[in-house]
């Protein structure tokens, strides 16, 4: 969890397919710890293709399947099969902005603040996403992901990794 913390949580991220997988895993986390799927997350790659969602969005049955008896993943078919129609979704997103760094950064507050909350964007995060039809992705997993991909610094004041205003 240490190096996790150090080399890549908040880190700001603008790579279409490395956003799409953390968005993926933190609807995965769901109700679990983030260390059960931070202890999966090469299962994870290997399992869905390295979350390319040009390929994702193409799973069939016989793959869901496969997904489901998969031990090196989380088997809940709602997550499996958010993260398959998610898939459909990001490439709408990137048809439609030309990226999903375009589309999930116009997201990101104008000011980081020195505190906590920013459960304004993440609930506006999330409302937009379900309006477009994203599944799994409520205010709580958009304020996850928005921490995870560095679009808000949420890490303590005092942390090495913490900007300063």
């Amino acid at each position: 969890m240490e190096l996790y913390h150090d080399e890549e949580w908040g880190t700001p991220t603008h790579d279409d397919v490395r956003l799409f997988e953390i968005i993926s895993l933190e609807i995965a986390q769901a109700g679990l710890s983030w260390l059960t799927i931070l202890n999966k997350r090469v299962g994870y790659r290997e399992a869905f293709n390295n979350f390319d969602f040009h390929q994702i969005v193409n799973y069939d049955y016989a793959k869901i399947e496969s997904l489901l008896t998969n031990v090196k993943i989380v088997r809940n078919r709602l997550k499996i099969l958010a993260t398959i129609n998610n898939a459909a979704r990001a490439l709408e997103v990137r048809d439609k902005f030309g990226s999903l760094d375009a589309y999930f950064w116009r997201f990101a507050p104008l000011v980081q603040r020195n505190a906590y909350g920013y459960l304004a964007e993440s609930a506006a995060m999330s409302k937009q996403l379900r309006s477009e039809g994203w599944k799994f992705i409520g205010p709580t997993i958009c304020n996850s992901f928005m921490q995870a991909a560095g679009l808000i610094n949420d890490h303590d004041e005092g942390c090495f990794r913490r900007f300063s205003d």
